[in-house]
């Protein structure tokens, strides 16, 4: 797989590609259920996939000791930690603010790789870097994704997605250290990061009494649980596999920025499926990040 040009760019915006439509389904999923209830069920739902998949191939589930801690530390830091702060910070702030602040977490990843690990990228992939995010920033800000509300939680908001944001870049680096001790597959890396979140989360969330009574909940509404089950294959099965996979296959802030094109790949989902009218701003950012996207390609 290696041996294909690009790949791990193109394993990163595939990933991109499954969040933007998974983050559509489980937002409807949400608005019916709970973020809480659609969260773990998602991780769970993921697992049990990865699971069949992993059985079917009988594919070779070894890993060091040193790859399965990276791995479970990347899990908790990017899943349990970084999700829980994002979903605390649409709350918030919105989900327009949120994203802003979240279109950092490809310069925090670079710089971790730079001091971390050593990666150094050239001018044009700095310049790509810089270009896709501002494409991105612009669309992001240009849409209304939800209200930027003036609120006394403002700060806290900001900080959440900021803490979101870091946890993104270090779950990355983690990940990637994990693969530098030697070749794993990208669906059994997935599942380690999956199952060491919800060792953490489930007992947080069921502590706090949010999640009551899930099987009741889902059999009176068996649309959020279809909606719920699909978004688990896009976005923490697909998603999150295919984003491991580019992390092995090229430069941690390269394949985080390439991840972070999400709301330019969601534009013609949201003109299709809402019939939300596009702006000339939209449109010239999601331009101009598609011209930072193919310096990374080319850097």
């Amino acid at each position: 797989m290696s041996e294909i040009p690009y790949v791990g760019e193109i394993c990163a915006l595939l990933t991109a590609a499954f969040w933007s439509c998974s983050s559509l389904v489980f937002s409807a999923a949400s608005a019916r259920v709970g973020s809480v209830l659609v969260n773990i069920s998602r991780l769970f739902l993921a697992l049990i996939y990865l699971s069949v998949l992993l059985l079917i191939f009988r594919i070779d589930l070894y890993v060091t000791s040193a790859q399965a801690t990276n791995l479970a530390i990347s899990g908790v830091i990017g899943l349990a930690i970084g999700d829980s702060f994002l979903f605390r910070a649409y709350r918030q702030i919105g989900p327009r603010l949120s994203m802003l602040v979240m279109s950092i977490a490809p310069a925090i990843a670079a710089v971790l790789a730079f001091f971390l690990l050593g990666e150094r990228l050239s001018l044009l992939g700095v310049l790509g870097i810089v270009v896709t995010v501002s494409g991105v920033g612009i669309v992001v800000n240009e849409r209304r994704l939800g209200p930027a509300r003036a609120t006394p939680d403002l700060a806290i908001g900001l900080f959440s997605a900021g803490v979101a944001a870091v946890c993104q870049g270090v779950g990355l680096i983690f990940a990637k250290m994990a693969f530098m001790e030697g070749p794993i597959n990208g669906f059994v890396a997935a599942t380690v990061r999956i199952v060491s979140s919800l060792v953490v989360l489930l007992p947080v969330v069921l502590l706090l009494g949010r999640l009551t009574h899930p099987f009741r909940v889902f059999a009176s509404d068996r649309k959020a649980f279809g909606l719920t089950a699909l978004g688990s294959i896009l976005g923490p099965f697909l998603g999150i596999s295919f984003s491991l996979m580019a992390v092995a296959f090229t430069q941690v802030g390269v394949a985080a920025t390439l991840m972070a094109t999400v709301p330019i790949l969601m534009l013609p989902l949201v003109r299709y499926l809402y019939k939300e009218r596009l702006s000339w701003k939209a449109i010239g950012g999601a331009f101009i990040a598609v011209g930072g996207v193919a310096m990374l390609f080319l850097h």
